[in-house]
Order: C-alpha cells, then structure tokens, then sequence
C-alpha cells in the first residue's frame, strides 16, 4: 500500500476516536455510494454530521485543510444527498472538515465546523 493511503488510513482511525471523544456517535465510516465516498457520518445533538478526513504527515505541500476543494466538497454533498434519500429521518444536516497533521509528537487537530458549501 501507498504511503500516502497509509496516511489516510491513520488519519481516519485518529478522526473517529476525536469525534467520539467530543461527543460523537460514529454512524458509518467510509460510506460510499456510486463512486462517492464520505469518510466518516456521525450524529451529535439531533445533527447528522458528514465529515471529510485529510491528513498529512507533514505542512511541507500546505495544511491538509487547503486540499479539499470545491470538487471534493460537491462530491461529499453528492454522496449526501444519497443517504439522505436512503435515512430520510434526519432533519439536521453539517458539513464539516477534520485536518490532522500527523507529526513525531503527537497529532494536531484542527475541526472546521458546518462548513459553508
């Protein structure tokens, strides 16, 4: 396996245990539906949460937040939509992005919530 999907791999496996340490109940990981795919769906205070995972080793190409770009962010809301149709019980949706910088120390973590699409 690629390094780079190795890095993926921790940093979602990171993701799920912050979450659910903030108070998240993790619903799904690595939904997918046609060629879409969110990384993590968890739910807290009566809100679904759709949430894209980057991670990188280090800032030497830039923090892992500036990679998701408005293509990644339309194909998150795509493969939404799909579960939404599927789990319509849901009233309350958020999209969120969770950048972890995998460092020798220890990793950093920085939650943008309910991200404006």
């Amino acid at each position: 396996m690629a390094n780079h999907n190795n890095t993926g791999k921790k940093g979602e496996l990171l993701a799920a245990d912050y979450l659910k340490d903030n108070g998240f109940i993790i619903l799904h990981t690595n939904w997918r539906y046609s060629h879409y795919e969110i990384d993590i769906i968890a739910s807290r205070d009566k809100t679904l949460h759709f949430v894209e995972v980057k991670a990188r080793r280090s800032i030497k190409f830039g923090l892992p937040e500036e990679s998701v770009s408005n293509k990644k962010l339309q194909n998150l809301v795509n493969a939404a939509e799909e579960f939404l149709y599927q789990y319509p019980e849901w009233k309350r949706v958020q999209f969120d992005v969770l950048a972890i910088t995998l460092s020798r120390q220890e990793a950093e973590y920085f939650f943008i919530e309910d991200v404006y699409l």
